[in-house]
């Protein structure tokens, strides 16, 4: 397939391990070309369970994006240094390589990633490789291969070795003619990006396998995740990252959303403490495969006057980026998560006073932060 080889060299050019603008991390991947699986259509399978192993053993992929490494610590913490295998194709920084296992793993290599999921037992699968919005936008070809060909890899794996399998999904999932305040579970979607599509793609391939294989399958739509360890790549709700790097660096900061665009966001330790619970939930307490969740909703204005209470001097500006925008505008404005908090208990700790509060104390080294204080 020459046309995925080619884009490979496309790959180191445009990717970057990122903050999930619009609820995942971006990965890098090299591409390869991979024959089709068929999955025999009287197979049977199912997921581990605690009672067939002490603790799960579990495979990161895109494991060097804004998730990945946070997810690791967690899951490394509850089951063992030794049962969280952190993946990706870029060498990693040494604090990760040594905090626990990491290994080469190419999600359109079939058969590298099948020897993985083989050779270390593998029985969760958290798979977090995909291109964000606004740089899938830019390179569409490259977005369908790492999106949803290496999407195809891993729900065949998955079903072949009774994985668990995680897939996120996100706010990018619906369009302009979805409801959008609030956002329930099932509703119309729609997208209008390359991103939202492959993940529409996801959630429906995720379900199918459930239900015609036994595909244990999990899947949560996240709003925007915002973080004080990464930097911003490539996502629409990336806004809500920069403005405290540019608050504690230059007192300035130029928003590309209009002030009064309002977008659900979380902060990471939510994000991660969601994922673990979905993943932890009795299946019978599974009411549906792809859940909303949500913490908070704001806007960059809103967002701005809570930041200023730290930063008072902060100038923000707006330079509405007409891509970035649109694509904002199609979006939901608040996600409907009712669902998830009746069937399996999810509940935040986080509200846009505590979001701040929390990002200054992880970068509010400034002598302005401090003075603020």
């Amino acid at each position: 397939m020459p046309i995925l080889r080619n884009l490979g060299r496309a790959a180191s050019q445009l990717l970057q391990s990122s903050g999930c603008g619009c609820g995942v991390s971006i990965v890098p991947v090299r591409c390869i070309g991979v024959s089709p699986r068929q999955v025999a259509s009287d197979a049977s399978f199912h997921s581990v369970t605690f009672s067939e192993s002490d603790h799960p053993r579990v495979l990161i992929t895109g494991g060097l994006g804004q998730l990945g490494v946070g997810l690791a610590k967690l899951l490394r913490k509850r089951f063992g240094k030794n049962n969280v295998i952190l993946s990706d194709i870029r060498k990693p920084a040494d604090n990760v390589f040594y905090s626990g296992p990491f290994i080469f793993a190419d999600i359109l290599d079939y058969k590298n990633l099948r020897e993985i999921v083989v050779n270390n037992r593998i029985t969760w699968l958290f798979h977090y490789s995909a291109l964000l919005s606004a740089v899938g936008e830019a390179n569409v070809p490259l977005a369908r291969a790492v999106n949803i060909t290496g999407l195809h890899n891993v729900l065949d794996i998955a079903a072949e070795h009774n994985l668990r399998l995680f897939v996120p999904s996100t706010i990018g999932a619906f369009g302009p003619t979805s409801p959008r305040d609030p956002t329930p579970d099932l509703c119309i979607q729609r997208p209008r990006t390359i991103y939202g599509v492959s993940k529409v793609h996801a959630e429906l391939m995720g379900e199918y396998y459930h239900y015609r294989y036994g595909l244990d399958f999990r899947c949560l739509r996240y709003p925007g995740i915002i973080s004080a360890d990464s930097q911003p790549g490539g996502g629409t709700t990336d806004y809500a990252v920069k403005i405290f790097h540019d608050a504690i660096k230059t007192g300035k900061f130029k928003c590309y959303l209009r002030p009064d665009t309002r977008l659900p966001m979380m902060y990471i330790d939510d994000c991660l403490k969601a994922t673990l619970e979905i993943m932890e939930a009795p299946a019978e307490a599974l009411t549906m495969r792809t859940y909303n969740i949500s913490a908070m909703s704001f806007t960059p204005e809103e967002l701005a006057q809570e930041v200023q209470k730290y930063v008072p001097e902060l100038e923000m500006t707006y330079n509405v980026d007409q891509v970035r925008q649109a694509i904002a505008d199609s979006w939901p404005m608040n996600f409907d998560d009712s669902n998830a908090r009746r069937d399996w208990g999810w509940k935040h700790d986080y509200d846009l006073p505590e979001l701040v509060t929390t990002m200054f104390s992880y970068l509010g080294s400034d002598s302005r932060i401090a003075q603020a204080n």
